[in-house]
């Protein structure tokens, strides 16, 4: 993180103005290199191992529509919803360029603790990934959230949530930002509370441990079905990680299986940058 201006903004309108300014950045994120692609393509492997075989799918918070266009392209129907108008102007270009657009029935701009545009029982599947729903750094707005990601799903389908892990965050300070150590309001908030407020080059945001996300879940009517970390064993070594994918072919594969087999482990999960959780909703 680096110092900026601290603005008086709401924490919403700070988020719809730092993905403004990432614009296509954002779009580039998860591809930019096989550190990034880690976030992507395991997500993707456990899209495609609990997802159904077709259905309706809501991408809510997808952003520059990633997700959306990498399950349209497997043939799946989709609703892409976002807080930000520019992410959202980014993804009709991409899903025009993608040539996808007969499978995104509609692009809708909204903040996720909002989805009353959806009866309940809609959706054959529900994702929300990256940041979305951290960056509801208020609890009462996140709780919200979560239940309408639950409401609007189908009974029986699988719900999909990847958040940014705390624990990599707090190492982070450690390796890149150790002057942010000091600053009460963004090392010890983190560390004590999980809550980032802006000001010092990243959007409002909470941050998770493992145990949080799935209690949550468990209030609800929903079985957990798997936890992965993202990054797993990657996390934190990122020039390591494309050094061996660059240089050492044959030796990225066996990482990458040997990723597959670890990125569940609990440690793994808890020291990953972004973890997922599927669950399932629940008959009754």
């Amino acid at each position: 993180m680096t110092k900026d201006k601290v603005t008086p903004m709401s924490p919403e309108k700070l988020v719809k103005k730092y993905y403004s300014e990432m614009g296509t950045k954002e779009w580039r994120r998860l591809v930019r290199d096989a550190y990034q692609r880690l976030e992507f393509d395991t997500t993707m492997h456990f899209l495609k191992k609990y997802l159904p075989k077709k259905g309706l799918i809501l991408d809510a918070g997808g952003g520059p529509g990633r997700y959306t266009i990498g399950l349209a392209k497997l043939g799946y129907k989709l609703v892409l919803f976002d807080l930000s108008s520019e992410m959202l102007k980014i993804a009709e270009k991409q899903i025009k360029k993608a040539n996808v657009q007969q499978n995104v029935k509609q692009i809708i701009q909204g903040s996720i603790d909002d989805l009353s545009l959806f009866k309940d029982n809609t959706f054959n599947a529900v994702i929300c990934f990256g940041g979305a729903l951290s960056h509801l750094i208020d609890e009462t707005r996140r709780e919200k959230a979560i239940d309408e990601l639950i409401r609007v799903a189908k009974k029986g389908s699988p719900i999909f949530v990847s958040v940014i892990g705390k624990l990599a965050v707090v190492i982070s300070e450690l390796v890149s930002f150790p002057k942010e150590i000091e600053i009460k309001e963004v090392f010890q908030s983190i560390r004590d509370t999980g809550d980032y407020h802006g000001g010092y080059g990243f959007a409002p945001c909470h941050f998770f441990l493992p145990e949080e996300i799935k209690a949550s879940l468990q209030k609800r009517k929903v079985a957990i079905l798997e936890m992965a970390g993202l990054e797993g064993l990657s996390c934190g070594h990122r020039k390591e990680t494309n050094t061996l994918f660059k240089k050492y072919p044959n030796a990225w594969k066996i990482w990458w299986e040997t990723h597959l087999e670890t990125c569940t482990h609990p440690c793994a999960v808890a020291m990953s940058a972004h973890f997922l959780i599927v669950s399932e909703k629940q008959s009754s």
